[in-house]
């Protein structure tokens, strides 16, 4: 009997494994089991697609909103599919009994691996295996391979295989399942099936071309048709391989150059050998891994979950020229209808930022492809420059529904869109942070200084001079924590919008300094250099509440909200809502839904005193009831820079087991992106001590006591920095063919260390407290 899974399931450390089949556990598998290239991901599925099943094929900034309230990330046809009955009974997890199981996601070479032996309502026995992967060395491949043996007596089977077209987008509240799709065409040709479909808006067109051959004894035989009828013969195993392409185009009348070109693509790979196609693919993880890995001695027991943190953001990092950027929930499922939020620049993005600055680059693409929207949604509502959408799909619209179900499964009316509006200064922040870290003057010429001048230009227009007290003044707002709306001068708004102003005030005056951009963009924007001199003096009178215990006030009113003891926690650290306190009357508390002043000082870094971030850090630390995924990276990092190593560790461990232990309930839905983002901030800027700090890239490891090392990749500058870290010690190597010194601290220690040459450094005595700047 053959076996083409077993080589797959070796090296736990990379393993995702599941040992059973659970009928209760397919939605939550079909998550975390997904892959994906950065172009497609499909869902972790069989593909047999048993009852309850929901397959989820995606390409990347592929929406449509025909039957929606708004636009959705479509659910496109299913090419996994691959089904056999064996004498009029399915061959699946539900129809048959499951004997064995194991399934495997090898990380390490994003390949899906399982064998199962089932037995059927007549006692015969069947060992079916599978292993498939989507290409990572060319992006419209997928493949699968199945190697099915009748172990006890000879038998027929019949076997569909064609691309499915029966998926469709989930329903969500009083919307019912809905197709995103029509089918323009579809047929059989060279050898092969193929499948053209648009999207109902008219703005895509996607073709399909798959192709499956089988081996018996080593004879490769092309199948003409996708359904037929095969002897499986005792012992001796059939080998299936199916490989399909899928390409999206811009939607034209005439399609037929579009399906010759997706068909030279698919082509190729169908003429490939299997072992041939995943060589190549496995390469370029091998190179991908090499860059992205963290490796954690002395952690066995989280090193896989690391892994799969990172697996998740590599699987939907794209390159695409802004065309799109990461939803909230990854290419992994519906959740959020697949939009974009304040996740990708303030959680996503340092990942790519630090480990790969073309997909960082890719996502503030998008922002500055969605400008012209953003500049309507910000006329629209009365301001100036650009808002950008709380919510937003392929064009940058406001793609935010009316409805949705509150933490009590309440349905409640939302408001995010109309008041969330801090993710105008996010993206400009996350700009600002790619130019600190990539020096890349060609982006901020095209793109970047467009960007800082049209947020700084929303923000002066949204702020409100009070006559009274001479302070500018944000009202009507919704902050980070969601349990409190339509609230006057929200310090993580206010703050973030000040810094906002005054960084595009700099960097404006730098561009200035560039006589020939600098005309252009005055000319395209009809800028007035007396704006600058208006920015500083509103940023410099915006209103912050700070009392004399030097904590700062959420927002205006906070402190005289009703106090409310929380007592209780679950086996992970994490409060219990007073079973007596209705989910509308939570805006009334000082209970906190997540990080907001804290999420302020974690970003603000070097603008706050540690005195300023402990205080606070006390103050609305027992406030905090984590309801919702971004909340606990942010406070693992928040409590490693204050020194409370024990909560910082437990909140990492939640943050690290939200999918893999599906924590919050939902990892059915698709994997949460900002919480795979925050648990790597929390691991490299948090416990390893990675923080740009006054402009400059600075090493100050914080690890927790039973870890022994920690080794790890980062770019900065155009430089890879190999490290290796334990808490008295960093050894430090910088690579680049361009650069011949970079500056790096280390030990709180400025640098001016040699390219390509290896250097140790050992932490020394405190001499003292480094006096930070704040405001």
């Amino acid at each position: 009997m053959k076996d083409i899974f077993s080589g797959h399931a070796k090296d736990d450390y990379w393993l995702i494994k599941e040992t059973e089949w659970v009928k209760g556990l397919q939605g939550i598998r079909e998550s975390q089991f997904s892959l994906g290239n950065g172009y497609m991901g499909t869902r972790g599925i069989y593909e047999e697609i048993p009852y309850d099943c929901r397959p989820g094929t995606f390409l990347c900034g592929i929406y449509d909103k025909m039957a929606s309230q708004v636009s959705e990330l479509v659910n496109l046809p299913n090419p996994v599919n691959f089904q056999f009955t064996i004498e009029g009974e399915k061959l699946d997890a539900i129809a048959m009994d499951v004997l064995e199981h194991k399934r495997v996601l090898n990380m390490k070479k994003a390949v899906l691996a399982r064998r199962t032996v089932y037995k059927d309502n007549k006692g015969r026995r069947y060992d079916y295996q599978s292993v498939r992967f989507l290409s990572q060395s060319n992006r419209n491949i997928g493949v699968v391979q199945i190697a099915l043996t009748a172990l006890d007596s000879t038998c027929l089977a019949d076997i569909s295989t064609g691309i499915d077209t029966s998926v469709s987008n989930a329903g969500i509240l009083s919307e019912g399942r809905k197709k995103h799709f029509r089918i323009r065409e579809l047929g059989q040709q060279r050898s092969a099936g193929y499948l053209v479909a648009d999207t109902f808006e008219k703005k895509h067109t996607i073709v399909y071309w798959a192709g499956f051959y089988y081996k018996i004894n080593g004879k490769k035989v092309i199948a003409n048709d996708n359904i037929f009828r095969l002897k499986l013969k005792k012992g001796r195993t059939v080998v299936f391989t199916k490989v399909f392409c899928i390409k999206h185009y811009p939607r034209r009348k005439e399609f037929l150059s579009q399906k010759k070109d997706a068909f030279s693509i698919f082509y190729k790979a169908f003429r490939s050998d299997f072992s041939l196609l995943f060589q190549e693919h496995a390469k370029v993880w091998e190179k991908i891994w090499a860059r992205a890995d963290i490796l954690i001695e002395g952690t066995a027991n989280i090193q896989q979950n690391v892994r799969f943190n990172i697996y998740h953001m590599l699987i939907c990092g794209c390159y695409n020229q802004g065309f799109s950027s990461i939803g909230a929930r990854t290419l992994s499922g519906e959740g959020y209808r697949g939009h974009i939020f304040w996740d990708a620049e303030i959680f996503l993005l340092p990942f790519y930022l630090f480990m790969f600055p073309k997909v960082a680059k890719n996502m503030l693409l998008y922002r500055y492809r969605c400008l012209p929207e953003s500049r309507k949604l910000a006329k629209g509502n009365g301001y100036k420059g650009a808002q950008f959408a709380w919510e937003s799909a392929d064009t940058g619209a406001e793609e935010t529904p009316q409805w949705a179900r509150d933490i009590d499964r309440t349905i409640v009316s939302i408001h995010t869109h109309e008041m969330e509006q801090h993710i105008t200064a996010d993206v400009a922040y996350a700009v600002y942070k790619y130019y600190l870290a990539t020096g890349d003057y060609k982006f901020m010429d095209n793109y970047g200084y467009e960007i800082l001048i049209e947020t700084a230009r929303f923000w002066v227009s949204r702020a409100k001079e009070n006559k009274k007290t001479r302070k500018w003044e944000i009202n009507r707002v919704i902050g980070p924590d969601e349990f409190h709306v339509g609230i006057d001068n929200n310090a993580f708004t206010n703050m973030m919008a000040k810094w906002n102003l005054l960084i595009a005030a700099k960097m404006t005056v730098e561009l200035k300094k560039k006589n020939r951009i600098y005309k252009r963009l005055k000319n395209k924007l009809e800028f007035k250099e007396k704006e600058i001199k208006f920015w500083r003096k509103v940023a410099s009178k915006i209103f912050i509440s700070i009392n004399k215990k030097n904590i700062i006030e959420q927002f205006q009113g906070y402190f005289k909200l009703r106090k409310v003891e929380v007592d209780k926690t679950d086996e992970n650290g994490i409060p219990f809502i007073p079973s007596k306190l209705k989910a509308k009357d939570l805006g009334k508390t000082q209970l906190v839904k997540q990080a907001d002043v804290l999420m302020l000082l974690c970003l603000l870094d070097d603008v706050f005193s540690f005195k300023t971030k402990k205080k606070n850090y006390d103050f609305y630390i027992s406030r905090t009831v984590h309801k919702s995924s971004l909340s606990a990276p942010m406070h693992a990092l928040i409590a490693c820079e204050v020194g409370d190593l024990q909560k910082a560790y437990s909140f990492f461990n939640v943050s690290l087991r939200a999918d893999i232990s599906n924590l919050y309930g939902n990892t059915f839905e698709g994997i949460h992106a900002a919480s795979l983002g925050g648990t790597w901030q929390a691991l490299i800027l948090g416990f390893a001590g990675v923080k740009v700090k006054h402009e400059n890239l600075f090493i100050n490891p914080r690890m927790p006591l039973s870890w022994r090392k920690i080794i790890f990749n980062i770019f900065w500058r155009g430089c890879l920095i190999k490290l290796e870290l334990t808490n008295e010690e960093v050894k430090v190597k910088a690579v680049s063919k361009k650069n011949k010194s970079i500056k790096l601290g280390i030990f709180n220690k400025l640098l001016n260390l040699n390219i390509n040459k290896a250097y140790t450094f050992k932490q020394q005595a405190s001499t003292g407290k480094r006096q930070e700047e704040h405001y």
